[in-house]
């Protein structure tokens, strides 16, 4: 079945075009032009209004937990989850972001393989939701951030690492997360702690590489950071504290920098709801994260947008939000 959207506002992803018509036939854009020299195919097909609205391309959040919905105690929650629960979050945490615009989501750790075979459900057209690029479950270091809530997995050493990429791999991971640094909503560990050294990092990307898999690195103090981006990560998320060696290193390999901005304000805008540690931490690392941005920016660093939604009050959906 075909549909024409009339006389819409259009963003291409360039520039913003008023009284636009759109044909699309069979999932594919057939036709796009002034809603007033529109084809007679397009014309026959079923109308859309578009007056009043905009239309824009998907948007892509490449930071989400599908299986955590955002309450204040991160970690109680996930003491609660069980596989069955967490199917059925993720599920409905994925329509959250359809509705909001969202078309495709990387879910950057979560209870097993849950999030991945949610997303092969969605893809073979059995629940509504955006494309999932699943990392299955996190790798983080013994005792490291993520430990406490069951999505990630902890190894130590180049050949346990190398290891755990192929078992996620084989277990429907379409992307994989490494955890470089500690982080705000795990107690015990400071969030700048760096945690896996350059060599062992090198040894996840090399294997997630060979796959056809992207490498995604949980970083938030500069030695951390550093120790991605010099492995060969394709993105480094929080990425705060930005020193002119981060940049420069960064700027040279194109590593993407996603600064998960809403999940830093969640915390910070609730302090009475979030436990204590994480609020402490989080204010913290909002002003290494100011300052992390502006030298960012300045320096030319690609940026994606990423949400890290699932957190505490930071709801899915909340791309438009994030950029």
């Amino acid at each position: 079945m075909s549909h024409y959207v009339s006389n819409v506002t259009l963003f291409d992803g360039r520039t913003v075009k008023t009284k636009q018509g759109v044909h699309v036939s069979g999932g594919t854009i057939e036709w796009v032009g002034p809603h007033a020299r529109a084809p007679r195919l397009a014309l026959a097909a079923a109308e859309i209004v578009g007056a009043n609205r905009m239309l824009a391309p998907g948007l892509i959040d490449c930071h989400v937990h599908l299986v955590f919905d955002g309450g204040p105690d991160f970690e109680q929650e996930a003491k609660e989850l069980t596989p069955t629960l967490a199917a059925i979050k993720a599920a409905n945490n994925a329509r959250r972001h359809l509705d909001a615009g969202v078309t495709t989501v990387r879910d950057l750790g979560g209870l097993g393989s849950v999030s991945c075979e949610v997303g092969t459900a969605i893809e073979r057209g059995l629940i509504p939701g955006p494309r999932v690029l699943a990392a299955g479950m996190a790798l983080t270091v013994t005792g490291g951030h993520g430990h406490n809530i069951g999505i990630a997995r902890e190894v130590d050493g180049p050949d346990d690492v190398r290891r755990a990429v192929r078992e996620e791999i084989r277990g429907g991971a379409r992307a994989i997360k490494v955890i470089a640094t500690g982080g705000v909503l795990t107690p015990g560990i400071g969030a700048t702690f760096t945690a896996y050294s350059q060599e062992e990092i090198e040894a996840a990307v090399d294997e997630a590489h060979k796959w056809g898999r992207s490498v995604a690195a949980h970083a938030i103090g500069a030695g951390g950071i550093l120790n991605a981006v010099r492995a060969g990560v394709d993105s480094v998320e929080h990425c705060n504290d930005v020193s002119a060696e981060v940049a420069r290193e960064m700027k040279e390999r194109g590593t993407f920098r996603s600064p998960t901005l809403c999940a830093l304000r969640g915390i910070t805008e609730h302090p009475d709801e979030v436990p204590e540690y994480a609020v402490r931490k989080a204010v913290d690392t909002m002003e290494m994260s100011r300052a992390g941005m502006r030298r960012a920016l300045r320096e030319g660093i690609r940026h994606v947008c990423g949400t890290d939604a699932g957190t505490p009050f930071n709801p899915h959906g909340s791309a438009p939000r994030e950029i």
